[in-house]
């Protein structure tokens, strides 16, 4: 019974082991990652909105690996072995299936800000023609129509370019992730380490290796490095101290003018600049009248307070064109008080103005002493 136990638990075993352990590439499929990579045209987008990854597509990769790859003879003898070939990759997680998604104006509004165009064809042609007209109307020049023309072809041809440019694409992960021979895009999960990599990492192992054995090194190095230790040291301490005495002599040259002096030595000695040009000028002076802050002072509070009338006068022009609007949306009803005031008031001024012509007439009858027409 122990000894049927222990043969049940190492089939267990034996079957649990080889469910978990995966198929791993193999040196062909690296090989030809790497081509792939180096030889097939990948294009950069943002996947789910968030990074940004490279993307090549199935056909372009099937096709290269036939006609220019060199495993076109040995390994991919028709066009299914190389969808085969790359399934086996996708499973061994070299790329993924991605499914494109055109972005739209809106999303493009959303993610740049970009305002969008509310006008339509037509209303945009209609508006240009009454454009023209105005323009026609005020300048009768025959070379500002030319000018005008050339403008119009030239805002038609960039609307053209705009009209011609690829829509933008995002992707987003595919649920059904097999390889197929089509226009999908699949996005690189699998880089390969450059040469220069393992080259400067080499460098610094080597560099650790060499410091952790200066015990070992000849006593001329193991003095030189001692050397030049102490004085980037002494380079350092150079460097502070001038941030010091620099800030003490402007705190005292300002103190004791009462901030009309100002003295920077080594200005740049803190910005971000150069080695070099850290230590030129050598200093900078600068000279600060107190009138000329007091007339600063001045002007800036003269332009708010003007800032602030200008901002009282218009909100008085809104407020009167307001009312005098709704005024006017009152005079123009039939049986508004306002219609019937301005009546009376066109009345009287008729007859006033009677009045004084009836005047005017027996006035010059009585100095003339005869009747006449007035021509």
């Amino acid at each position: 019974m122990v000894v049927e136990r222990r043969k049940c638990k190492k089939r267990k075993d034996d079957a649990f082991d080889g469910s978990t352990v995966t198929d791993k590439p193999s040196k062909e499929e690296y090989n030809i990652a790497k081509w792939i990579r180096s030889n097939v045209r990948s294009k950069k987008t943002k996947f789910d909105r968030n990074h940004i990854v490279e993307y090549f597509t199935g056909t372009r990769a099937v096709d290269a690996l036939l006609e220019n790859s060199p495993w076109n003879k040995t390994i991919f003898e028709s066009r299914q072995h190389v969808v085969n070939f790359l399934d086996t990759m996708l499973r061994h997680k070299f790329f993924h299936r991605a499914k494109k998604i055109v972005i739209t104006e809106d999303e493009l509004i959303r993610i740049k800000g970009i305002k969008k165009k509310n006008k339509d064809s037509k209303d945009f042609k209609e508006e240009k023609k009454i454009e023209r007209e105005k323009y026609k109307e005020k300048n009768k020049d025959e070379n500002n129509y030319l000018q005008e023309d050339k403008r119009e072809d030239d805002e038609k041809q960039e609307k053209r370019k705009d009209m011609k440019k690829k829509p933008k694409v995002r992707l987003e992960m595919h649920m059904d992730q097999y390889f197929v021979d089509c226009n999908d895009a699949y996005v690189w999960i699998y880089e390969p380490i450059p040469v220069y990599y393992w080259f400067f990492g080499a460098l610094l192992v080597l560099g650790a290796i060499g410091i952790c054995l200066f015990p070992l090194w000849p006593l001329t190095v193991r003095h030189g490095v001692w050397y030049l230790s102490i004085a980037a040291a002494g380079f350092l301490i150079f460097i502070l101290s001038l941030i010091v005495i620099r800030s003490i002599v402007f705190c005292l040259l300002w103190v004791l003018t009462v901030g009309r002096h100002h003295l920077w030595l080594l200005p740049n000695l803190v910005e971000d600049v150069g080695f070099f040009a850290s230590f030129w000028p050598l200093y900078h002076y600068e000279y600060i009248d107190s009138t000329i802050k007091n007339k600063k002072s001045l002007e800036k509070k003269k332009c708010k307070k003007n800032k602030d009338k200008d901002s009282d006068v218009e909100d008085c022009i809104n407020t009167y064109i307001e009312e005098k609007s709704e005024s006017s949306s009152e005079a123009s009803k039939p049986n508004s008080p306002l219609l019937r005031v301005s009546a009376s008031n066109d009345k009287n001024e008729i007859l006033d103005g009677h009045e004084a012509s009836e005047e005017d007439s027996e006035s010059d009858k009585s100095n003339t002493g005869g009747d006449f027409e007035m021509l």
